[in-house]
């Protein structure tokens, strides 16, 4: 059994929630711009699960970085042939006529647990267009999550969203990647505490340190941003990810995990456990 030690406490199968594979290929990657040329390559599991070892993670749950079929079907693949790969959140055109059909089709794949678009990339009311918010109405009948992907400027529109699905199980990735490089907190603060009121909104804390200065970041940069959103969405519904490979840009796994590991030192063992291990388990049914 692995385990991460924290403190004087011993988390039990740490798990993961937010990490990535892919061939790298320029165009299809060209959000990976200059700053993060360390990450143009590729990363497949066999580059992972040794990291996840050395820093006492048990699982993870894959997410898709590209907006194409092609993408959910080759995550499942590798979650078939890893069994650390616990979960894997692909991504489907939530806006076609025929959505449930294609969810019929995912219901045979035990490991996929939910969806994510790549909303950071498009208008605040993207989601708010009538074929979208059909794709996500059907999603709790198939027992799929959805991932949230956001900018700061986006929870306006992803709390319009949420409202108007009481059942559904969202979480908000990289807690809605706030300016940490520049110190701005106040608007989204805000937008955090209101969308944290819809108690099946769950948040990832991932993806801080590529919002940070990356070649400056300290680890106190992030207690800020840790405090609002551990207390604004409670403890039960936190858990931790790296956002592995994507962090490497600014900072090495051990790194990354540290600051969340730090941060909830003073937490209870069972506190630690959830954000950990439990919150992710429970809110994407992994087995």
């Amino acid at each position: 059994m692995s385990s991460t030690k924290i403190n004087e406490h011993t988390i039990t199968d740490a798990i993961d929630a937010h990490q990535h594979f892919w061939h790298y290929e320029p165009v299809q990657h060209s959000w990976i711009n200059d700053e993060m040329a360390i990450i143009r390559q590729d990363f497949l599991p066999g580059d992972l699960l040794p990291v996840l070892q050395e820093n006492g993670v048990a699982a993870c749950v894959a997410v898709q970085a590209d907006q194409t079929a092609s993408e959910t079907d080759f995550l499942l693949e590798l979650a078939a042939e890893n069994s650390f790969i616990k979960g894997v959140v692909g991504w489907v055109d939530l806006r076609a006529p025929g959505i449930e059909k294609r969810l019929v089709h995912y219901q045979q794949f035990q490991k996929l647990k939910g969806f994510r678009h790549i909303l950071q990339g498009e208008d605040p009311v993207f989601m708010l267009q009538p074929s979208f918010v059909n794709g996500i109405a059907a999603l709790h009948k198939y027992n799929f999550t959805y991932d949230i992907l956001i900018f700061p400027q986006h929870l306006n529109a992803a709390r319009e969203l949420v409202k108007q699905f009481p059942d559904q199980q969202f979480i908000i990735d990289h807690i809605a990647k706030p300016f940490i490089k520049d110190g701005l907190r106040d608007a989204w603060e805000t937008g955090i505490k209101a969308i944290a009121q819809y108690p099946n909104v769950y948040c990832k804390i991932s993806g801080m340190v590529t919002e940070a200065d990356m070649r400056n970041w300290n680890e106190t940069d992030f207690a800020p941003y840790l405090d609002v959103v551990t207390t604004a969405f409670g403890i039960n519904r936190i858990m931790y990810g790296s956002d592995w490979p994507v962090c490497l840009a600014a900072g090495s796994y051990e790194e990354v995990i540290g600051i969340v590991r730090k941060y909830f030192a003073s937490f209870s063992a069972e506190e630690q456990q959830k954000v950990f291990s439990k919150n992710a388990a429970a809110f994407y049914q992994l087995i």
